[in-house]
């Protein structure tokens, strides 16, 4: 049952800066769960709130009431209460938002690790063996021309038996119908084909360089960006002819080259790269053996494939590596402005990089001391819509830094903010806003600075909320 603004009273205020905006995201994320209870989502709307104001607190600094706290570990304890129908409603309205233009779907998997001392029952193997904890491969929806976040498209969370499978046949291998290399169909079969006039273009780093995401994407009408994973593979030619992915590439004329500045690190110095694009079109044939069940049912024994690799020229500093980067895609590509705005798509992947940090570092998502794997599920459901405000509260300054800070923020932590700064500033615009509230996080905002990152912005708003919260008990016991 929906949670409606009009059913707000004091059960649901937080009390902390603009509680009215709060409820209305918490409302909105969580306000149709399906929980078979309208208390249930009463109460899950309530500490998402709670949760929104304070996203790296734990339960009990949230709730500040034992009550609260109760109710909270109460909820998710329910059955009903799952990561599934938590995450429901923001996947939904991540959908709702794609009725127009060409949208990247950005995947990668992270993992959360609570460590293996803690006592946390139900939880599966992550990372080296004494790893306890989750994967959390997700879909990220981002416009391919303004650069904003709709949210999270598609996601699941699963984890591996505690202890390792022995290895298979390739007999027992072929009979298996569910493995880890299935996660990344059932997400593509998640995110569905797009609507009408709009475009998907996933995008994937290496670990999705797999003939069954190929036959998913092609079943769902979408067109995709993956980096190659296996440049000895062997793929034939326009001619029909076969040979490696590596020496037909190496093997066609310079489309042109474009500049790009490499920053130093230990293993490269900084400089100037000169970056030269080749492309080819192939055709990828079906593996002999590991062909996912999925996969044969198709019956696709061979897909059409552009590849475009984009590799450093000399000269290059003497004892360092060359860039290079292989990707295959689903587009036309046989110019250089084609294949220019397929690494331009590639280039937006680390988005979802940028999401992961919210969920780790922002949400604290590690960090949560929930004693069984049941409440850790619901848990991370919520903080996972959560993430996914962080990260647009850091974007929208960059989407639209023109746009009025009054569309974007409350009025209210407009007023706090010029309270709080010990010079004036303007505060006009979005841009003013979050450069401003990035200054109480320790960012200068120097000329030669560049924009906050969405670390500074929250622990500036670390500062102001409790300024906001102090000056409401004070008006409230004073007048």
């Amino acid at each position: 049952m929906r949670v409606r603004e009009s059913q707000r009273g004091g059960r649901f205020h937080g009390g902390v800066g603009d509680g009215h905006a709060c409820f209305a995201w918490a409302a909105e994320q969580f306000g149709t769960c399906e929980l078979k209870d309208r208390r249930r989502t009463a109460r899950l709307v309530k500490f998402a709130e709670q949760a929104a104001l304070k996203p790296d607190a734990s339960t009990p600094t949230r709730a500040e009431e034992w009550s609260d706290t109760e109710g909270a570990y109460r909820l998710f304890d329910s059955d009903p209460v799952s990561f599934e129908a938590i995450t429901a409603p923001h996947r939904a309205l991540t959908q709702s938002q794609m009725t127009a233009g060409p949208r990247l779907i950005l995947n990668d998997t992270t993992e959360s690790n609570f460590g293996y001392g803690r006592d946390i029952e139900g939880l599966g193997r992550v990372g080296c063996e004494d790893g306890r904890g989750f994967f959390l491969p997700t879909a990220l929806a981002r416009n391919a021309v303004t650069g904003e976040v709709a949210g999270v498209s598609a996601q699941e969370l699963y984890k591996r038996p505690i202890e390792k499978v022995s290895r298979v046949s390739s007999a027992q291998r072929k009979a298996i119908t569910s493995r880890e290399i299935d996660v990344w169909g059932r997400v593509i079969d998640r995110v569905g084909p797009p609507p009408k006039g709009v475009t998907f273009m996933p995008v994937y780093d290496r670990g999705a360089d797999n003939f069954d995401v190929y036959c998913h994407l092609l079943t769902q009408r979408s067109g995709w960006v993956i980096r190659a994973a296996q440049l000895q593979r062997r793929v034939l030619d326009e001619a029909g002819q076969e040979q490696s992915l590596d020496a037909l590439v190496a093997a066609q004329p310079s489309l042109g080259r474009y500049a790009l500045t490499v920053t130093a690190n230990h293993k490269q110095p900084a400089r100037t790269a000169q970056i030269e694009v080749r492309t080819a079109a192939l055709k990828m044939p079906r593996p002999k053996s590991g062909v996912t069940p999925f996969a044969r049912q198709t019956g696709l024994t061979e897909i059409k494939v552009r590849v475009v690799e984009a590799r450093e020229v000399s000269p290059v500093p003497h004892g360092v590596a060359p860039l290079r980067g292989v990707l295959l895609t689903s587009e036309k590509a046989t110019t250089f402005p084609q294949a220019w705005t397929i690494i331009e798509h590639y280039k937006q992947r680390p988005m979802i990089e940028e999401y992961y940090k919210c969920l780790k570092i922002g949400c604290r998502v590690e960090q949560r001391q929930h004693r069984t794997a049941k409440r850790l599920e619901a848990v991370i459901g919520l903080i996972c819509a959560l993430a996914a405000r962080l990260l647009q509260l850091k974007l929208v300054a960059h989407a639209t830094p023109n746009r009025p800070a009054s569309e974007v923020v409350p009025p209210r932590w407009i007023d706090g903010l010029r309270c709080v700064l010990k010079r004036p500033r303007p505060l006009d615009t979005a841009r003013d806003f979050f450069r401003a509230l990035a200054s109480l996080g320790g960012v200068l905002c120097r000329k030669c600075d560049g924009e906050p990152g969405w670390q500074t912005i929250w622990r500036g708003l670390e500062t102001l909320l409790p300024g906001l919260r102090a000056l409401d008990a004070a008006q409230q016991r004073f007048g």
